[in-house]
């Protein structure tokens, strides 16, 4: 007798749950990129070096990504709404935290927690919807999700500069963390009633050896390389990232031998046998790589090496996005259709030209203001956008049907991890220069870094499929990340 209202729920309360998934999550991704512009604020206050403003910015998406497969596969098992609720109330303590730290050590720490809060409450979202929605309804909620998730990345900086620089109450960049709480208990609140209960499928195993696998080698690969410049690479260094090889071999093993037994694996294996798909993995940490750590150098260049306040770098930040808009509307609107998988090399092409123009304009001495590399920086937003509208398409056409949903949590899980990685390599570039007062210098190593990047991501992309993975019914029921994938990509 009670199961009919508890079916009725979904229908009566759908669109609250899409606003209150849409507003938990954007909260979530905004804090991948709005810490970017309290550099200097964290450097007076606790006293941050700049490893540990990488670590303060990059350790989140470690987390993040490390957990991304993690986070989802418990959601099958233990229910999707409990695991939303648990990774929300987690996100939301952990931001409680991280702004009553009281040193730099603390910071780091508990932004490597709210990372994992949010592995657990992102992969969420999208499933808690389907449960809820369907047919022209669910294409609908599809059409709003994706793109709202990739503007709430983008404007990160921005509105993290505008936090900063308003300075309400004297709290500084603490307000980047703060704003989270009362948005995160009203979200909870509101989740916490409208959100069906739904159990999860108990048979659902949960390869925890593998997550701890996955989650160490990362580790060890952001350490050295967060740790590695300032250290002056000593030995240690590299046998870390020699043990993150291993790390990550002995995960791929672990999944092979999980499947081989019947049980459930984080990862399909067949994945990992697929040409195409494992070099488009490379690829895709290549880009965001380059394009995170470029936009962390362009920050930091102009806070460190310009003087500019945290609101003055945020809005220095927007050509960027800009022309990450225009580009993934062209891209996504008719031009991955119409030339097929030449969207993904006319993309960095497109960012090659916009770095090559940055280039000339930070040579160009005299009074300095955002206006006069706005070109450059607008050039490379535009061929990023085109690369991100389309790039996960292209990587889903080298799977089948059965394997969307696995290959999207893997594609999620890289995409950010790329983005540590990322933080660390461009970060200790610019750092290595700016520490000699040489700014100009250090943004043309990062330059240099990404057209090394980029000049890869290039080579890769002619192993990727030819033409994108249609969007269809099939693709969308057996795909529960696919709409996230803009999510990070504006950052």
């Amino acid at each position: 007798m009670r199961a009919e209202p508890v079916a009725e729920a979904p229908s009566r309360w759908r669109w609250s749950i899409l606003v209150v998934m849409l507003v938990a999550e954007i909260m979530d991704l905004l804090d991948a990129s709005i810490v970017n512009v309290a550099g200097p604020d964290l450097e007076r206050s606790l006293g941050a070096s700049p490893v540990g403003l990488q670590w303060v910015i990059g350790g989140y998406a470690l987390t993040l990504g490390a957990g991304l497969i993690l986070g989802g596969r418990l959601g099958d098992r233990y229910g999707r709404r409990r695991m939303f609720l648990i990774g929300l109330s987690a996100f939301t303590t952990a931001s409680l935290l991280c702004a009553i730290a009281p040193n730099i050590e603390s910071l780091i720490a508990f932004r490597l927690v709210q990372g994992a809060a949010g592995a657990m409450l992102l992969p969420q979202g999208l499933g808690l919807l389907r449960e809820n929605f369907s047919g022209a309804e669910l294409t609908k909620v599809f059409g709003v999700f994706g793109p709202v998730l990739g503007l709430g990345g983008i404007v990160g900086p921005v509105l993290g500069g505008a936090l900063i620089e308003g300075d309400w109450f004297g709290l500084g960049w603490r307000l980047v963390f703060l704003v989270n709480v009362p948005i995160g208990v009203v979200a909870l609140i509101v989740a916490a009633r409208v959100v069906p209960r739904k159990s999860g499928d108990r048979s659902v195993s949960v390869d925890g050896v593998g997550a701890a696998l996955v989650a160490v080698a990362c580790a060890l690969l952001v350490l050295a390389l967060n740790q590695g410049q300032d250290a002056g690479w000593p030995l240690w260094t590299w046998l870390s990232m020699a043990a993150s090889v291993v790390g990550f071999a002995l995960f791929a093993r672990r999944q092979r031998s999980t499947a081989a037994l019947g049980r459930e694996p984080l990862v399909t294996p067949a994945l990992l046998r697929k040409p195409a798909f494992t070099a488009g993995l490379g690829g895709i940490a290549l880009f965001f790589a380059g394009l995170i750590g470029s936009q962390l150098v362009l920050t930091l260049y102009l806070q460190i090496g310009q003087r500019f306040t945290a609101g003055e770098a945020g809005l220095g930040n927007l050509p960027l996005a800009v022309g990450t808009a225009i580009g993934g509307a062209v891209s996504g609107a008719f031009l991955a259709d119409k030339v097929g998988r030449k969207v993904l090399q006319i993309g960095p092409l497109v960012q090659l030209g916009g770095a090559a123009l940055l280039w000339f304009e930070l040579d160009d001495a005299g009074s300095f203001s955002a206006w006069d590399i706005a070109p450059g920086v607008a050039v490379s937003g535009i061929g990023a956008g085109m690369v991100i509208a389309a790039l996960f398409s292209f990587m889903l056409a080298a799977v089948d049907d059965d394997e969307i949903g696995s290959a999207s949590g893997v594609l999620s899980a890289v995409q950010s991890i790329g983005g540590s990685v990322g933080v660390a390599v461009f970060g200790s570039l610019f750092f290595a220069r700016a520490e000699n007062g040489d700014f100009v210098g250090g943004f043309h190593h990062a330059l240099i870094a990404q057209a090394v990047v980029l000049a890869a991501f290039l080579a890769i992309t002619f192993l990727l499929p030819e033409k994108a993975r249609p969007e269809g019914e099939p693709a969308a029921e057996a795909e529960p990340e696919t709409p996230e994938t803009p999510k990070r990509a504006g950052v």
